[in-house]
């Protein structure tokens, strides 16, 4: 398949999902997406040459260990078609329209942010709501391991009152505009395997690393 092929089918699913996508309320609006990619796309995800970083303890927060993040980055882009046709199907004006639709957010002015999260065990994260320059959060959920739809996001009804743990079936996803109610986190429990996660994030011009964006000087143009 050709690279426009093929950024064509990623695109054409990603908007299938959204318009088929399951809104609940409790404990806050969030969406439930299934068949997010291609299946050979979401797949190839789990094919490319990252390895999951040697961690102790995150100590519950993701920032402690940021030399070892891997990002759908420039460089990403350049050498992987995967990658590329994620973030260009992401980045696309007909996808941006039907999630401002679907999840009535504005994304004017914000990049796109890709972080491939390779998970192992000892790995957790507290309760956190993504509230600030975090203007759209998806977790896509695409860990093939034994025991990966264990291994979902926990979403709260306050920080200290779990609610819920999403499936974390294979190539689904949960998508919630960050509000000061959207708290989420991952418990302590057991990954034999790999987690494998991407988190998608449109954030406003303050986010400081911009070596972490998709197209870093390519912001999402007014409508």
């Amino acid at each position: 398949m050709s690279d426009s092929a093929l950024n064509a089918a990623v695109q054409h699913q990603l908007i299938r999902s959204f318009n088929e996508s399951e809104q609940r309320e409790q404990p806050y609006r969030h969406w439930r997406l299934s068949n997010l990619f291609p299946l050979e796309t979401a797949k190839a995800v789990g094919q490319l040459p990252f390895t999951p970083p040697v961690i102790d303890d995150t100590g519950g927060r993701r920032e402690t260990h940021n030399e070892t993040r891997r990002f759908f980055d420039q460089d990403a882009i350049s050498q992987f078609p995967t990658c590329a046709a994620i973030a260009h199907a992401l980045q696309s004006d007909e996808v941006i329209s039907v999630i401002q639709a679907r999840c009535a957010v504005d994304l004017t002015h914000t990049n796109l942010r890709i972080e491939y999260a390779l998970d192992t065990q000892g790995f957790w994260l507290e309760p956190h709501t993504d509230l600030g320059v975090k203007k759209f959060t998806m977790l896509a959920y695409l860990a093939e391991d034994a025991g990966h739809d264990d291994w979902g996001t926990d979403i709260y009804a306050h920080k200290t009152a779990p609610a819920e743990r999403v499936p974390a079936t294979f190539n689904t996803a949960m998508i919630f505009v960050p509000s000061s109610n959207t708290w989420h986190g991952f418990e302590p429990r057991k990954i034999n395997g790999i987690r494998r996660t991407l988190i998608i994030n449109y954030v406003t011009q303050e986010w400081r690393n911009r070596h972490e964006l998709a197209f870093p000087d390519a912001p999402i143009s007014a409508k």
